[in-house]
């Protein structure tokens, strides 16, 4: 029974990572090196992060600059910028690339909002799947007479308690982001 509430949590726990991933790819006005981990550049035929093909630094808290290794692979880099949804124009010197992250108007900031709700809401969703299969194996266990009547009770609640918990820390984890997102 423990194996099966130690695995929900684990589950649960991913699923707050993965949301905390998914709020550093979110720019909210200041230079970050992570609003370019979903992007790829198709380098010989091959979708390659740009992080693995160029240093990417913050030169002031709004400019990201981009250094690739390979000189002929800027034009490269540049043209996948420009096709991913950052919302930012390269500027390219030849050596290296500059990313200028503009001040974000009210309505950017509402409408990031509104995907940050929808980032925690998504991963609230998953904690709950998570829930509902941990407590419909422990159905399954009593019913196969592994565990008792009361065993299962205990077994509900604590998976219902770790579900509150992570739920908890998601409503957290959007509140903080709005915030950040919000302030200027």
């Amino acid at each position: 029974m423990k194996e099966k509430i130690k695995f929900a949590e684990s589950n649960m726990i991913k699923s707050v990572e993965k949301l905390n991933h998914e709020f550093t790819t979110i720019r909210a006005g200041r230079a970050n090196p992570a609003v370019l981990d979903k992007v790829s550049v198709d380098y010989y035929g091959t979708p390659t992060p740009i992080n693995q093909m160029a240093a990417i630094s913050i030169s002031e808290s709004r400019i990201l600059v981009i250094q690739p290794w390979d000189a002929s692979s800027i034009k490269l880099i540049e043209k996948a910028i420009l096709a991913s949804d950052i919302g930012i124009t390269p500027s390219n010197d030849g050596k290296a690339i500059r990313l200028v992250f503009p001040q974000l108007t009210e309505d950017r900031r509402k409408e990031l909002c509104k995907s940050i709700k929808k980032y925690g809401e998504d991963t609230k969703v998953a904690v709950r799947a998570s829930r509902r299969e941990a407590i419909e194996k422990l159905k399954a266990m009593e019913k196969q007479s592994e565990i008792s009547e009361d065993e299962l009770k205990v077994g509900e609640k604590d998976v219902q308690n770790l579900t509150d918990k992570y739920c908890n820390s998601i409503d957290k984890l959007v509140a903080d982001k709005e915030k950040e997102v919000m302030s200027i």
